[in-house]
C-alpha cells in the first residue's frame, strides 16, 4: 500500500529521517514504532502531504504519491483538530465534505457510526461540551467516514477508558477485515501486540527494523521455555529458572535453556508430570528496549 525509498527529511540542523526505507503491506495493521523524536511524525506528515520529502519517494500503490491520494487517507493525528465551538454534527458534515462526500451521504454514514460506538444524541452537543474521549469519538469518526483505503491512526486511544479502548480497537481490526490498511503508531506496546501483524521500528530518522511481527519476535527469541506441571518440580537439571509460580493448571515454571529442552520434555512427558510446554517469545516491548539500546540483531540469512 504505501512503500518509502530512501525517503530523508532535515529541519534546519536535525536530519529527522536518513535514507528510509519502508513497506507497508496492503490488507496490513502496520505498527509503526520508535521513541520519541526518532522520525515517526516527520514520516506521516509526509504520507499525509502536510509536507514533502527533501529526497527519496512515497509511493501509494504502483503510483508516486500524488495530492489526489488524500481522498484515500483518513488520518487522526496525535494531537486533535476539531473546531471547539462547533456542534458535533456540523463538524462531522463539514470534514465529510472536506473529503469529497455530499451532505446526504455523510448524514447517512454519520447515523450509522453514531449508533455503533454510541453517539446518539450527540448531534448538537458542542465540541468545547465534550469529555476528552467523547471528542476522541468524534474525531475517530471524522477520520473513517469516508471509507479510505488507508488509515493512519497516531495515538489513537489517547483520553479513553478501557471500555472505549476496546470498542475502538475492535472497530479498528473491523475496518482492516473489509479492506482497509491500518499505519498504527502508539507508545503501548500491548496495543501493538495485540492488533499489529507488522512492524517498523525508526530510531534517530533510520530504520532498524520492519517486517513481519511474528518473524521478528521469533528472530528475537531467547531460550526461555514455560512448563507446566502438575505438581512442583525443583530440579531442573541444568537449565536456568527464571520464575515459579501456582496456577490453576498446576505449577508453571519459566527457564532459559541453551538450545531446545528435549530431553526434559520426555523426562516430564514420561512421568506424566507435563500438564503444557511452550517456547515464550519476547514481546514488542522487550524487542523495542533491546533495539534501541542496543541496535537490531543481524538476520541470519542462510
Amino acid at each position: 500500500m504505501i512503500t518509502a525509498k530512501k525517503v530523508t527529511k532535515e529541519y534546519s540542523a536535525k536530519r529527522a529521517l536518513d535514507a528510509v526505507d519502508l513497506c507497508i503491506p496492503k490488507g496490513s495493521i502496520y505498527g509503526l514504532l520508535g521513541p520519541n523524536g526518532a522520525g515517526k511524525t516527520s514520516f506521516i506528515r509526509i504520507m499525509n502531504q502536510i509536507t514533502a520529502p527533501d529526497d527519496g519517494a512515497v509511493y501509494f500503490g504502483a503510483e508516486l504519491l500524488r495530492p489526489s491520494d488524500i481522498a484515500r487517507i483518513g488520518y487522526l493525528p496525535e494531537e486533535r483538530g476539531l473546531y471547539k465551538k462547533m456542534k458535533v454534527g456540523e463538524q462531522v458534515l463539514y470534514l465529510a465534505r472536506l473529503k469529497g462526500l455530499t451532505t446526504s451521504e455523510a448524514k447517512s454514514k454519520a447515523k450509522e457510526w453514531f449508533e455503533r460506538l454510541e453517539m446518539t444524541g450527540w448531534w448538537d452537543k458542542k465540541v468545547e461540551d465534550l469529555s476528552k474521549g467523547m471528542a476522541q469519538k468524534v474525531q475517530f469518526v471524522t477520520t473513517v467516514l469516508h471509507e479510505p483505503e488507508l488509515l493512519i491512526f497516531d495515538e489513537p486511544f489517547t483520553g479513553f477508558d478501557p471500555i472505549n479502548t476496546n470498542l475502538i480497537k475492535n472497530e479498528i481490526k473491523r475496518l482492516n477485515e473489509n479492506g482497509a490498511t491500518v499505519i498504527f503508531s502508539t507508545h503501548r506496546m500491548e496495543s501493538v501486540e495485540e492488533i499489529c501483524d507488522h512492524i517498523g521500528l525508526i530510531d534517530n530518522g533510520k530504520v532498524m527494523i520492519e517486517g513481519n511481527l511474528l518473524e521478528i519476535r521469533k528472530h528475537y527469541k531467547d531460550g526461555t521455555f514455560a512448563f507446566t506441571t502438575r505438581t512442583s518440580i525443583t530440579d531442573w537439571g541444568e537449565h536456568e529458572v527464571l520464575s515459579q509460580k501456582e496456577d490453576p493448571m498446576g505449577y508453571r515454571t519459566i527457564l532459559k535453556a541453551v538450545a531446545f529442552p528435549k530431553d526434559l520434555v520426555i523426562s516430564l512427558s514420561q512421568k506424566e508430570a507435563l500438564v503444557a510446554f511452550e517456547e515464550v517469545l519476547p514481546t514488542v516491548n522487550d524487542i523495542f528496549i533491546e533495539i534501541v539500546k542496543n541496535g537490531p540483531k543481524p538476520w541470519n540469512h542462510e
